[in-house]
């Protein structure tokens, strides 16, 4: 099973190495892979269809578009109505579709806590409006009925506007109602151009620049990014994103940070220095914001957009959707294998992202993307710290070991102490300086039976040199300790680990009593070792009491969810496509990739995450 997703993972690649998406151009690999994306969306949600069959409405995105409508199991599917109606919506996309470049409309992704993540490429300018206008009368024998519906624009205002106000007015009118509907509220422009300008004509547009000021309902945000084009220095400095900093001096840079203040004051970030972050700073900052925006407002969605959509937005979106899984926050049942095969076929390949171009010119932003994980593991990035202040009758900073110590001695609800006491459900630091152990928002979340080739160790320990991580094979316990519940991918127990509350009623020093054990999780070489996240998650440490003294920390799930991902794409992008070294450039980074692939290939048949 294992060996058939590492697999899996590596044909899909391989399919999207070779050719780029397009939706009237199927063979039987995108017939496979659209099978499976829709197995996989299928587990955890009721959704319903958006028809592009032959790329009618547009032609590099999927036949099959997915509109999740709720988060449902199997035996719940039925038991709820979508609050949208399917055919509404689809009508509302072919009116909408010529409003935005290449007519990649507004189309939602992600499904959050019923709000919806949408992406989108950016508006289109007059010239490619007219010029796709124009082909569209022709080859539909003298007819076009896309803005047929007189609504769009009202009589009396089509009297006094010119014809270009007139056919804006329409299109983007449609546009707007499309984002409503979805209940779209923050639009994000990834664009560092107000315009997008080729040969001196003005080929798009943007919401910030509208100059009838359409998208004045909605909330704008102009975060600029650097393009694909940028990549390239990423990889001639041999896939190190540490330490490059874009130009932000070039003469087509005219787009500047604008964020509203109520996302930046809460963010502790310095969004005045953003010219002077370098590529992983300013993905990591961006990437915050963004879950902070889906986060803060209930009811609202969210639109990401570059300029085409299908380079700068799938790296966000991505991004998004592996950190929301990451916490269990969507996509519950879904391993490390079948998420990452889902935002590579879904999110990337079938949205048209034309790696093959991307590859021969060195721009390797979809690399980046996934070998970007191990920047984002630590709990600064979930949303979930968040969600248990809100719902959690109780304070994080409440419990502490002493307390959890006279909850086990005045008989306290062992669901309560369970819970308290898991090590996975970290908690955010607590003012008086103690670290908190909130309750789990997801309890049901990976809580499916776990078999003993799955469990994973979650430990860390400073054995291996430099504080690199290995991948353990998992050894056989019947041992388990009986003062903690855990439920889904949790830390594997040891023989002869005695339990948390009678250390801390000794009094002694806490030890796991591993003896000669050696737990650690795999997450890359010495050149790309993660960040160790700044809470540990537990309010205190291991000390192993073997010979050598290790002191070991449990790893959270988070971390160890994003690290599992990473190591499968490492592993199956250097079976396929491979990394080239710069010639001109120091092989110092490039090595410790490569030795970092070369450990995840030799541990796919015995790392028993995926």
């Amino acid at each position: 099973m294992m060996a058939s997703r590492s697999e899996e993972i590596t044909d899909l690649i391989y399919v999207f190495s070779k050719s780029q998406y397009r939706a009237k151009e199927v063979t039987p690999s995108v017939e496979r892979i659209e099978k499976r994306y829709l197995e996989l969306f299928d587990r955890d949600y009721k959704y319903s269809i958006i028809h592009n069959t032959n790329g009618d409405v547009c032609g590099h995105y999927p036949r099959k578009i997915v509109f999740l409508e709720y988060e449902s199991s199997d035996n719940n599917k039925e038991s709820f109505e979508s609050t949208l109606q399917i055919s509404r919506l689809q009508d509302l996309v072919n009116r909408s579709k010529m409003a935005r470049c290449r007519g990649r409309f507004v189309c939602p992704v992600i499904l959050y806590n019923g709000k919806h993540v949408c992406r989108s490429s950016t508006l289109a300018g007059w010239g490619e409006l007219y010029g796709r206008t124009g082909y569209n009368y022709i080859f539909s024998g003298g007819s076009d009925d896309t803005f047929g519906d007189a609504e769009e624009v009202l009589e009396d205002d089509c009297a006094v506007r010119n014809n270009d106000s007139q056919l804006f007015d329409k299109v983007r009118g449609s546009d707007i109602k499309l984002l409503k509907y979805l209940s779209v509220r923050y639009i994000c422009d990834l664009m560092v151009e107000n315009k997008k300008v080729k040969f001196g004509l003005n080929v798009t547009s943007s919401e910030k620049v509208d100059k009838a000021q359409r998208y004045a309902d909605f909330t704008l945000l102009s975060v600029p990014y650097p393009g694909c084009e940028f990549f390239r220095e990423y990889k001639d400095r041999d896939y190190t994103a540490e330490g490059l900093v874009f130009n932000w001096n070039q003469d087509y840079v005219d787009a500047p940070l604008t964020i509203p203040a109520c996302f930046t004051k809460n963010l502790n970030i310095n969004w005045s220095e953003y010219q002077s972050w370098d590529l992983v700073q300013q993905t990591q900052n961006y990437l915050k914001l963004l879950l902070h925006i889906i986060n803060s407002d209930d009811e609202n969605g969210l639109l990401v957009h570059c300029i085409s959509g299908w380079d700068r937005t799938p790296l966000f979106v991505s991004l998004l959707r592996l950190s929301l899984w990451a916490d269990g926050a969507i996509h519950a049942s879904l391993e490390p294998s079948e998420i990452l095969y889902l935002t590579i076929a879904y999110d990337w390949f079938l949205f048209g992202h034309m790696l093959p171009d991307r590859l021969s010119k060195g721009e390797e932003i979809f690399f980046f993307c996934f070998n970007f994980l191990k920047h984002i593991v630590c709990d600064t990035f979930s949303v979930i710290k968040k969600q248990r202040r809100k719902n959690s009758q109780f304070k994080d900073a409440d419990f502490t070991v002493d307390d959890l110590c006279q909850l086990k001695e005045t008989s306290a609800p062992s669901s309560l102490l369970a819970e308290a006491t898991d090590p996975i459900t970290t908690g955010p630091q607590a003012p008086n300086g103690r670290k908190g152990m909130p309750l789990s928002s997801h309890p049901g979340h990976w809580n499916r039976p776990i078999t003993s080739e799955e469990r994973t160790p979650n430990v860390m320990t400073e054995a291996s040199p430099l504080g690199s991580f290995k991948s353990s094979s998992s050894s056989s316990s019947n041992h388990s300790d009986q003062n903690v519940l855990r439920t889904g991918s949790t830390p594997l127990a040891v023989p002869g680990r005695r339990p948390v509350v009678e250390y801390a009623r000794s009094g002694s020093s806490l030890s796991t009593d591993y003896g000669s054990w050696q737990i650690v999780s795999g997450c890359g070489s010495i050149h790309d070792l993660p960040p160790v996240p700044s809470e540990s998650p537990l309010p205190f440490s291991f000390q192993d009491e073997g010979p050598s003294g290790r002191m070991c920390t449990f790893v959270p799930e988070r971390q160890v969810r994003l690290e599992a991902v990473r190591e499968l794409f490492l592993a199956a992008y250097s079976s396929t496509v491979g990394l080239k070294s710069s010639a001109s450039s120091p092989s110092g980074a490039i090595s410790g990739l490569l030795e970092q692939f070369a450990r995840g290939v030799g541990l796919r048949g015995t790392n028993a995450i995926i």
